[in-house]
């Protein structure tokens, strides 16, 4: 579990939820994850009964869907926002639903979630709720300015004062910052300096006669036009200031910058929304991070334009892109619609490959500067090509590729998605029941042939009575809330089992169990409680290359053995073996990895791999354990090769101790 999740559930876990959904399938699916971030979650099935509980009940956040029967969801955010405009509000969005994007817009509502729920896009902008919860409740206990101003003003926001006419009288640097203007430059002048066009004149008389004719905050979302042209939306708060007699002096507003969260990219997002399919390619700056590290941020914003423009330049005249669009973070997309493609998709990859390569030659020149950029290239077309080329791009950087034809990455993500929350019903009814157990392998001398200890392997019984191998649920437990209990149960189970044999007892841990506190002080607990019998405790340590902390790992191996525990490394001789780590851990043995030990019969590499590890082993007085012996051939060369001892279904095959 992230250090980041935890914080988001160390807040959100205080926190009632109110979840509209007509749909029961849904609503219960959806459920799974709401009730691990949530402390109560309260459920209705239309926007009528979502209204009745949201007066009743004191929910923090609202989740709802739009379609509903009795009340849909944008009718009853608006008779909730006549209430409350400060409770945060999600949007369960379907692909069809994009029409009611710009009412929800103007409801005031705090972000939107895809359906079915992504778990990593949940969290995201759960992460933004929870900040924005976070800095309110914050403010609440910091604000100490006049009566009147304090309803409003927080430091950090962008803030602006008009006299009654409307013209500027102060802005805050904030202010300066958004807009691109100087203080110099909006003083004096009339708020419609950044107005932006799109916005309808009927949208500021309505705004106009609250806060002048009425006399009342106003609040709403509002779209607003920075000095060089882009644009940029703003979550607002007007006030009218009144003297002693209730005339107005001036007015203050208060802006909160939602620019990410309501739509990062609204103009892409147009083009791709009048389209039934579209062509899409998205190109990202490779290593772009280290770009703005080495430059800084603003010398790099102008590395960006000009990049942009040279991509507008490069890319093939007969595709008939009008425009690169800017998404910031390196990232650039061009877009049309898929009906005026007048070629096939081979020719366009030929013709991208080789702008990519342009690209990749001529690298970024900007004065002095002259970088050599590569770029990853995410191409993509037909329905949800967007978000497609997005997920394509994810790929590339996860497996340092440079280029993919991104088509159905959505659905096949949706289809994990929901393989996912499916996973953690699992987890959750197996935890509940106390079906996570332990079966233990036994691991046997080969000179004696005797078994002198046995490996603890977690195991899931689920709903049906089927034995499920941590190959299919382990992974995913450790995203969520589960894997500490896991790891715990596991521990527990373990350790029982000295009680029912006189042999040793072998346990995984990884580095998220090392370097996680609580697992680390259950495993002293254990120790500390089973003291008698720690010299049979053997913890296998497995290597992993998002180890964080290896003073830490360092420090309870050291702790640990002197509280009487072996120390082996599992896994030894491939992925991210060390020997120079293996000697700061100071293993009492090695494991040598399966992979080997499945083809020594017949890979003269695996062979010459083990006599390696085994030859060192030997100079260290490091006892050997071979994996995966599945045969007595393989038992015999493990044997003549001088390993110590052997584990694998020739011998037996984990069981209940």
């Amino acid at each position: 579990m992230t250090e980041n999740m935890e914080k988001i559930i160390s807040y959100s876990s205080r926190l009632k939820l109110l979840y509209v959904e007509d749909d029961p399938t849904a609503r219960s699916s959806t459920l799974t994850i709401f009730d691990e971030f949530f402390a109560q979650t309260v459920t209705a099935a239309d926007g009528k009964e979502g209204l009745e509980l949201f007066e009743k009940e004191r929910a923090d956040l609202i989740i709802t869907d739009i379609n509903m029967p009795n009340m849909n969801g944008l009718q009853m955010i608006k008779r909730i926002r006549e209430q409350n405009r400060e409770i945060p509000i999600l949007v369960l969005s379907a692909h069809n639903e994009s029409e009611y994007f710009m009412s929800s817009i103007k409801l005031g509502v705090d972000g939107y979630l895809m359906k079915p729920i992504d778990l990593e896009q949940f969290l995201g902008v759960l992460d933004n709720i929870v900040e924005k919860l976070y800095l309110k409740e914050e403010a609440s206990k910091n604000l100490n300015l006049l009566r009147q101003y304090q309803e409003i003003t927080d430091v950090g926001n962008i803030i602006s004062k008009t006299d009654r006419r409307g013209i500027i009288t102060y802005v805050n640097d904030a202010f300066c910052k958004i807009s691109g203007y100087t203080k110099e430059e909006l003083i004096g002048k009339p708020h419609n300096i950044v107005r932006h066009p799109d916005v309808p004149r009927e949208f500021f008389r309505q705004m106009w006669q609250t806060i002048k004719k009425e006399k009342k905050i106003w609040q709403g979302v509002v779209k607003n036009r920075k000095k060089n042209g882009n644009f940029y939306y703003v979550q607002t708060t007007i006030k009218p200031i009144l003297d002693q007699n209730g005339d107005i002096i001036e007015y203050i507003a208060l802006r909160n910058d939602i620019t990410d969260i309501m739509n990062p990219r609204k103009q892409l997002h147009d083009l791709i929304d009048s389209c039934e399919e579209t062509v899409v390619i998205l190109v990202k700056i490779d290593g772009f991070d280290d770009i703005e590290k080495f430059y800084g941020h603003k010398l790099t914003q102008t590395i960006e334009e000009k990049f942009a423009d040279r991509l507008l330049n490069y890319i093939p005249e007969e595709f008939g892109f009008e425009r690169v669009y800017s998404l910031g973070n390196g990232e650039y997309a061009f877009a049309k619609d898929k009906k005026i493609c007048l070629y096939r998709s081979d020719f366009i990859i030929e013709r991208l490959k080789k702008f990519q390569n342009r690209v990749n030659e001529t690298g970024i020149s900007l004065d002095e500067i002259d970088y050599e950029a590569s770029v990853l290239v995410s191409f993509s077309y037909g329905k949800n090509a967007l978000e497609n080329a997005k997920y394509g791009l994810k790929k590339l950087i996860d497996k340092k590729q440079d280029f993919i034809v991104a088509n159905d990455l959505v659905e096949k993500e949706h289809v994990k998605a929901e393989q996912n929350l499916q996973t953690l019903k699992m987890i959750k009814r197996a935890i509940e029941s106390k079906n996570i157990i332990c079966h233990f392998q036994p691991i046997v001398d080969n000179k004696t042939l005797q078994i002198q200890k046995y490996e603890s392997l977690a195991r899931l019984i689920d709903e049906n009575g089927k034995t499920i191998s941590p190959y299919f649920f382990l992974e995913t437990a450790k995203k969520s809330k589960y894997y500490p209990i896991i790891t715990s149960l596991v521990l527990e189970s373990a350790f029982l089992a000295l009680d029912r044999t006189d042999k040793k007892i072998s346990i995984n841990l990884s580095a998220l169990d090392i370097e996680k506190r609580s697992s680390r002080n259950e495993i002293y607990r254990l120790l500390e409680r089973h003291s008698q019998k720690a010299s049979r405790v053997v913890f296998e340590l497995l290597e992993d290359e998002n180890v964080k902390d290896f003073e830490q790992i360092k420090s309870f191996i050291a702790n640990i053995k002197e509280m009487g525990v072996e120390i082996a490394i599992d896994d030894f001789g491939t992925g991210y073996s060390n020997f120079e780590r293996l000697l700061d851990y100071r293993p009492d043995i090695l494991k040598i990895d399966g992979s080997l030990i499945k083809n020594i019969e017949t890979s003269k590499l695996s062979r010459s791999v083990v006599k390696t590890v085994v030859s060192f082993a030997k100079e260290q007085n490091i006892k050997t354990v071979a994996e995966y012996v599945e045969n007595e051939r393989i038992f015999n060369i493990i044997k003549d090769l001088g390993i110590d001892y052997s584990q694998g279904y020739y011998f037996g095959k984990p069981e209940i101790l």
